[in-house]
């Protein structure tokens, strides 16, 4: 029988609303090949490299009457043509023109009638280059994954690697019927499972609200952890559907040297440049920031199976824990808020604190469908009471990679909103850089490139110290 989806994977297709659309993606700009950019022929060895990746040929299905977690299954009408899609810039095809090319295309949710994910191929670019714009949903790939599938389809030298052979034939797509019978069967299986589905068919809404109620109380039992409910910012908002796009870089070997000074980790020191251009951009807005003021970040961790390989059983899926963090931005040294930010997640590991994914959108494994449904849409309302901003640090592969012979010369992160959630910041490092994605909703946070210029000059004031 297909696949079924983990608790966690299934609760990022609940969560996904008109305004929250729950899918990561990214940003890769290259040289232009000697040869000039062929984009067919780049679909065309895309098409041959899905052999390493097979989730990307398999589409979610429901169980009827939600009687067990969706199911992967092959999809019998896969169109490579419908998910790698051509794309120009307008004149004068410089980096303003992609980064809103990039919010657009961020902003529309994913078919679900199909595989969850798409890629653009960008000409026009002013300086003769291509760039690619990949979407994939949250539910088929954490932060690390997705660096590993997007790797399939790079070579690590300008003459493309043999693809291995693809002898893929879709498997019959079960019917209404067998996936109720697999879910039904399962159930048997785990007992408690079973009475959970029991009760939510029999019962009345007060079962319904009990959960709900449930879920809720545990979040609220993280927000006490992290020191109460969030701060109150300009961060927390209701948000629309439309997104606009931020870019920020630095030099890694910067990031190093202000480590080496200072104490700490690269993360860390990726922290403190947050929290001071959050700083800066606070100031510009206008918006008080005293000595005390703090943002609080959502800092996931990966916690996938060291040396896994891309696309084996143990690395599908998200495997995730998290760190609330508050970032100091009320201090005005920015060797303070560096030392403040390094003591607090020394802290956070000494002490066990991190915080399962699983438990963030209030699952338990054996909640019945409707209310784990139910459970991460309350979850994802509730974020904001939690945490103001989701901070994600990636590494990437530290030498260079090629697509059809051109060099890449960045790749930026785009990362999901939640509700109430006006911007999310994912950092990848990348063959001696580092690379800030900024997703913000466009109603609320119509200034992304302030903040986006902020983390900059927060990188050039730490580098001042060193």
């Amino acid at each position: 029988m297909p696949e079924r989806l983990s608790p966690l994977d299934s609760s990022f297709l609940f969560m996904e609303e008109l305004t929250t659309a729950m899918h990561v993606g990214g940003l890769m700009t290259f040289e232009a090949p000697p040869d000039g950019f062929d984009a067919e022929a780049f679909i065309t060895l895309i098409g041959e490299r899905l052999a390493a990746v097979p989730r990307y040929r398999q589409k979610v299905r429901e169980v009827p009457g939600r009687l067990g977690l969706p199911v992967w299954v092959d999809d019998p009408d896969f169109d490579l043509h419908f998910h790698v899609r051509r794309s120009a810039l307008p004149a004068p095809g410089g980096p303003e023109q992609l980064r809103d090319l990039v919010g657009r295309l961020q902003g529309r949710q994913l078919d679900r009638s199909r595989p969850l994910w798409e890629i653009y191929l960008v000409e026009g670019l002013a300086d003769g280059g291509f760039a690619v714009i990949t979407k994939t949903h949250h539910a088929m790939v954490d932060g690390l994954s997705s660096i590993d599938i997007g790797a399939v389809l790079l070579d690590v030298t300008p003459q493309p690697r043999e693809s291995e052979p693809d002898d893929w034939r879709p498997r019959p797509e079960p019917s209404a019927l067998e996936l109720i019978a697999s879910a039904v069967t399962e159930q048997l299986r785990r007992p408690q499972s079973a009475i959970g589905n029991l009760r939510r068919a029999v019962t009345d809404a007060r079962t319904v609200a009990m959960n709900v109620a449930q879920t809720a109380g545990a979040l609220v039992a993280y927000a006490r952890n992290a020191s109460g409910t969030a701060p109150s910012n300009p961060l927390n908002a209701t948000i629309s559907q439309q997104r606009l796009y931020g870019t920020s870089s630095g030099e890694l070997d910067d990031y190093k040297a202000i480590r080496k000074a200072h104490g700490g980790t690269v993360n860390d020191v990726v922290l403190a440049v947050v929290a001071g251009g959050l700083r800066r951009w606070l100031i510009h807005r206008g918006e008080p920031v005293l000595a005390g003021t703090t943002v609080r970040a959502m800092v996931p961790v990966s916690v996938r199976v060291p040396g896994g390989a891309p696309g084996s059983e143990e690395n599908l899926g998200n495997r995730v824990s998290a760190y609330f963090v508050d970032l100091p931005v009320g201090v005005p040294d920015a060797v303070d808020r560096l030392t403040t930010i390094s003591a607090a997640m020394e802290g956070h590991k000494r002490s066990g604190s991190a915080i399962g994914a699983t438990a963030l959108v209030g699952l338990v494994g054996l909640t019945p469908p409707t209310l784990h449904s139910l459970g991460a849409r309350l979850s994802s309302s509730l974020s904001a009471r939690v945490f103001n901003v989701v901070v994600t640090n990636v590494p990437g592969p530290q030498f260079p990679l090629y697509a059809v012979g051109g060099r890449m010369r960045d790749m930026f992160p785009v990362v999901p909103l939640a509700k109430g959630q006006s911007v999310s910041i994912g950092i990848t490092s990348y063959n001696g850089g580092v690379f800030y994605g900024l997703n913000a909703d466009r109603t609320t946070m119509g200034d992304v490139d302030v903040l986006a210029a902020a983390i900059g000059e927060s990188l050039d004031e730490l580098r001042e110290t060193v």
